[in-house]
Parts: structure tokens; C-alpha cells; sequence
């Protein structure tokens, strides 16, 4: 291996090249319009553009990736986390090509990504597992009746998803149809495919997972425990190693189901076995992250092993550094660092970063895709960055993360800063006596007094302005900023974007409530519709979002479907 795609962006793909360095290995950036100027491509040895701004023409773009590859004379590709890093379909375009894929085998992938084959597994190799569709469902009316024989809640969940993303838990049967529908429209957005299973949800549980490293010389290791209980919208915030709280017996059957089903599935790589733990200390088996982890870090810090290197070696045919699970050093905690208002139930607010001074100090560790004078776009993931703190115990840590966080400074939009800050003050999660934090514990048990944040500047147009050059007689690609030709600028880009300021002034105004895509009207213009209904859906920073009449009365649409808008501003008024 002497030249390596990063087919990623962010702190993942700048976590990546700074692997490459240390391991003599050559990286290489692909970048969106939105991400010209952005640290993971100014990080990496080379870059390329992908020519376009949404997932799908850029990072998820099979095609232009490959394409990147042979024009850079990589060698090899790292898929990073999200995006195509658990596509079976990519992981054989990238062997078909003659290249390294790091990763594991796209059998694997394809076993263990399709959640419902993953279940399978686990019951195969005696895994805890609680009730669930033996294959994906085909309509609302199969999750009604999944619901009707099993009891509520269910959770519907992509059967290719992963990081959380197109999963819905319904609480009574009313709302089954519109998150069936949902969870498949989430679905395509983030991984091309819809197909979704269903299980029963266990009500208050913990999230704990375990990290495995698996080579092609047969060696499977599991690297001990972490918990991410702490999530909002089934999206971690919080993550730590090694899980607080676990009996002995517990943290065995973990470790041991993890490399059973690992194993099973004739798995290489690094990759991590999530299970819930119930209130009653029941465990049962979630699904296998066939990738990398976002909160890779703490098991890192707890550890001593370097996992984007334990991947590179892997992929190159050697053996693991490690060949038994390690006793933990210490305690340390990840911190997600992500682009949303706390106070309005974590939106994502995509804008400008002015300040970015980050803390440091004994036992402080930030991974980032940021810094000062970053554009944090609304096409992408909400994650700008990651703390992580190491003590020598949990105790420690916790000092060492209040001052961490207090350190800490952004400026520019809104960040979940003040949640962390909130969450180590609380005894739910830092007590030394009991773990009181589970997967609804933002929604059911914190207090969010924050208040809302300024809404961040609206961030110039992405687009770049395309045309074509020549150069001694060469003719080459020009790339242009739409923001430097403000007169083109809207041309570019098909169209302007609807301020917020349109919506200041307006009682009637519906007001988007982030900014983001219109992905859809639930209502046609010019119906009446009852105050509280919902009339739209919006989709920022890969997350789905209702809008809702603010007032009963007649609508009459101003933006149009598909149409990108600024938070606050009007998309439809109603009289």
C-alpha cells in the first residue's frame, strides 16, 4: 500500500491522512463544492473534486470515486465511517478495480449490514436477541401488525442503515403509517435503499457495544466495552470506555457474543457489535457496525492500539499487534461536537465557524474537520469535531472533561457545548454509585433549560461556477466559488435561497424551522389545514424533520418542493 483514497470527509477523512502519515502511506481528498477549502483537504497529500453538492453526486457517487482513484494512482481505499462504508456494492467495485479495500470482505459487509441476515447470525451463534421480523416488511400495515402481536413500542429500523440513521420507534398505532414511511424515506437518503425490518424496543435501555479487530490469519480480538447510552434521535452525543457499571458476567457475554458472531461471519477488519441493556440487566443483540466507529477514539485511548493502523495493516495482509483483549488504562470519554441548537431540540444549524480554540492540556485529545473561518454546510453530517478526555479513572475524566468543556470555545452557530457541559454537572450520568442515562434520556429525564442560539449568518452559495480555460494551448477545468460571482452566483446554482428574512415580519408565515432541503408538502396548496398538522417535510444534515401549522386556515405554498431554504424563512403562509 503506497497511495490511499479517502473516500470520506470531515474528521474522519483528516483521521484518516494522519494515519497515513504516521504509517508511510500517501492520502488522498475528494472534496464536494461545499468542502473546496475544508481541513481534510488541505490535510491530505493530494485532493480531487467531485463536482456536486449533494451525498449522492459526491461522496456517495461510486462512479467518481473510482474515477479519483485511477486519475491519483491510489492504490487503496478507506471508506471512512457513514456514506458507502458499509456497501458491499462499493467494497467489490474497489477489489473489481485491482484496489485495497479496508475493510471487511463485501460478504461480510452484505451479511452483517443487512440487519434482518444479521439477526439471523446472532440467533445462529446463541446471541441475546429480543423479537423481531424474520425479513424486511413491505407495508405499514405489516409493522401494525408486528405491533398488535408483540406490544408497543417497535422500532422500525433500515435494514441497511446504520449510525442510527432510519430508525422510528412508534408509541401507539396512529403514528405507525407516517414513521413506516419515514424511516423509508430516511433510508434511501442515507444509504440508497429502503427496505426496513421491525423489533420490539426495549423501553430505557442502555446502548453498549463492543470493538473487534479481526485479521485474515484467523485472529479475532475483542477490545473491550463502551457505552453510548447517551443519544438524542437515536444519534450518539456522549460515548465512553470501557462501559461503567457492568457486572462481570454481563461484560463476558458481551465480549463473547461479539467475537462469536464476528467470527461466524468469517469477518476482517475493525469493526464494533452493538447491544441494548435493559433496566432488568437483560442484553440483547442490535446489529454489527461493519466500519470504523465515529467514537473509534476511546477505545484508542483506553487501549494503547491505533485502529485506522490496525486497519491498514489488516488490509495489507499482516497479522493484529494484539492477540488477546487488553485490560483497560484508564477511563476516557468522547464528546461529539456537532453543528445543532440545544435550544431548539438540537436542530441542525449548518453556518459559519469565526472562532474555533479548542482545549488541550493533560489527558485532552480533539479530532477535528474544522477550524476558524470552516463553513459547516447543511448537505452533510451536523459532527464538526470530537473530544475526547483520558483520566486514569472515571472520576478523573469527568474532572478533566468539565474542564475540557469549559476550555472549549466556538463562535459562529450554534453547538451542543452547553448540553456536555450540562450533562457532566448531572448526577444521572456522573454519579459514582449508579449509571441512571438511557437511550430516551434527553427526551425523557434532562431538563433542557438552554435557551435558543442567534441563528448562525447564511452561508454564502457552495456551488461552484464551472467552465473551461485554456493554458498554452491546454485546455483544463475551471472551478470557481459562486460567492466571487455574486451576479452568477444564483444562475449557478439554479436558483436562490429563501432568506429568513422573508419570514421575520409575517404573522401568517410558516417558517422553516432549519435550514435545509423541502423534501416534501404532506398537504396540497390551498387546502385548509388544522393548527398543529403537519404540512411539510425538511431534511438538513442527513435528519428528517417535521413542520407543523403554527395556526388553522387556509395554506397557500411559496416554496416549492426540493427547493433549499434558510432557517426561519417563509414556505408557505397561511390565512
Amino acid at each position: 500500500m503506497k497511495k490511499l483514497l479517502i473516500a470520506n470527509r470531515g474528521e474522519i477523512a483528516v483521521r484518516i491522512a494522519r494515519a497515513c502519515a504516521d504509517h508511510g502511506v500517501q492520502s488522498v481528498a475528494v472534496y464536494a463544492d461545499a468542502d473546496l477549502n475544508a481541513l481534510h483537504v488541505r490535510m491530505a497529500d493530494e485532493a480531487y473534486g467531485l463536482e456536486g453538492n449533494k451525498p449522492a453526486d459526491t461522496y456517495l457517487n461510486i462512479a467518481k470515486l473510482l474515477a479519483v482513484a485511477k486519475r491519483a494512482g491510489a492504490d487503496a481505499v478507506h471508506p471512512g465511517y457513514g456514506f458507502l462504508s458499509e456497501s458491499a456494492a462499493f467494497a467489490q467495485a474497489v477489489i473489481d478495480a485491482g484496489l485495497t479495500w479496508v475493510g471487511p470482505s463485501p460478504a461480510a459487509i452484505a451479511t452483517l449490514g443487512d440487519k434482518v441476515q444479521a439477526r439471523k447470525l446472532a440467533l445462529k451463534v446463541g446471541a441475546p436477541l429480543v423479537a423481531g421480523t424474520a425479513d424486511p416488511v413491505n407495508s405499514a400495515a405489516e409493522v401494525l401488525a408486528f405491533a398488535e402481536q408483540h406490544g408497543l413500542p417497535v422500532a422500525i429500523k433500515a435494514a441497511f442503515g446504520g449510525g442510527g440513521r432510519g430508525i422510528k420507534v412508534a408509541w401507539r398505532l396512529d403514528e405507525v403509517e407516517g414513521l413506516y414511511e419515514s424511516a423509508v424515506r430516511e433510508a434511501v437518503t442515507a444509504f440508497g435503499r429502503g427496505e426496513c425490518y421491525v423489533e420490539q424496543f426495549l423501553d430505557r435501555p442502555r446502548h453498549v457495544e463492543a470493538q473487534v479487530l479481526a485479521d485474515t490469519h484467523g485472529n479475532v480480538v475483542v477490545l473491550g466495552t463502551r457505552d453510548c447510552s447517551l443519544q438524542r434521535r437515536n444519534q450518539k452525543l456522549v460515548e465512553e470506555a470501557p462501559a461503567p457499571f457492568l457486572s462481570d458476567e454481563q461484560r463476558e457475554r458481551i465480549h463473547r457474543s461479539a467475537r462469536d458472531i464476528c467470527a461466524e461471519a468469517g469477518y476482517t477488519g475493525a469493526g464494533t457489535v452493538e447491544f441494548m441493556l435493559s433496566a432488568s440487566g437483560a442484553i440483547s443483540f442490535l446489529e454489527v457496525n461493519t466500519r470504523l466507529q465515529v467514537e473509534h477514539p476511546v477505545t484508542e485511548e483506553t487501549t494503547g492500539i491505533d485502529l485506522v493502523i490496525e486497519q491498514l495493516r489488516i488490509a495489507e495482509g499482516l497479522p493484529l499487534s494484539i492477540t488477546q483483549t487488553p485490560a483497560p488504562r484508564g477511563h476516557a470519554f468522547e464528546f461529539r461536537i456537532n453543528a445543532e441548537d440545544v435550544g431548539r431540540g438540537f436542530l441542525p444549524s449548518p453556518g459559519p465557524v469565526n472562532v474555533f480554540d479548542a482545549p488541550s492540556g493533560p489527558g485532552v485529545r480533539v479530532d477535528t474537520g474544522v477550524d476558524a473561518g470552516s463553513q459547516v454546510p447543511g448537505t452533510f453530517d451536523s459532527l464538526m469535531a470530537k473530544l475526547i478526555v483520558t483520566g486514569a479513572t472515571r472520576a478523573q475524566a469527568i474532572a478533566r472533561a468539565r474542564r475540557a468543556l469549559k476550555e472549549f470555545r466556538i463562535e459562529g452557530l450554534p453547538t451542543v457545548l452547553p448540553f456536555h457541559r450540562a450533562v457532566m454537572a448531572h448526577p444521572d450520568f456522573v454519579s459514582g454509585d449508579a449509571f441512571k442515562v438511557h437511550t430516551r434520556w434527553i427526551e425523557t429525564d434532562f431538563a433542557n433549560g438552554e435557551a435558543p442560539a442567534m441563528r448562525p449568518d447564511l452561508l454564502p452559495d457552495a456551488a461552484l461556477v464551472r467552465t473551461a480555460i485554456e493554458v498554452d494551448g491546454r485546455r483544463l477545468a475551471l472551478g470557481l466559488p459562486g460567492v466571487l460571482l455574486s451576479g452568477l452566483s444564483s444562475v449557478a446554482a439554479g436558483g436562490g435561497i429563501a432568506r429568513a428574512e422573508a419570514a421575520v415580519a409575517d404573522a401568517a408565515a410558516v417558517a422553516a424551522p432549519v435550514s435545509g432541503t423541502l423534501q416534501g408538502w404532506k398537504v396540497a396548496d390551498g387546502d385548509e389545514v388544522a393548527e398543529g398538522a403537519v404540512v411539510a417535510v425538511m431534511e438538513a444534515m442527513k435528519m428528517e424533520m417535521q413542520v407543523v401549522a403554527h395556526r388553522a386556515g387556509r395554506i397557500a405554498f411559496a416554496v416549492a418542493a426540493g427547493g433549499y431554504v434558510a432557517a426561519g424563512a417563509a414556505l408557505a403562509t397561511i390565512g
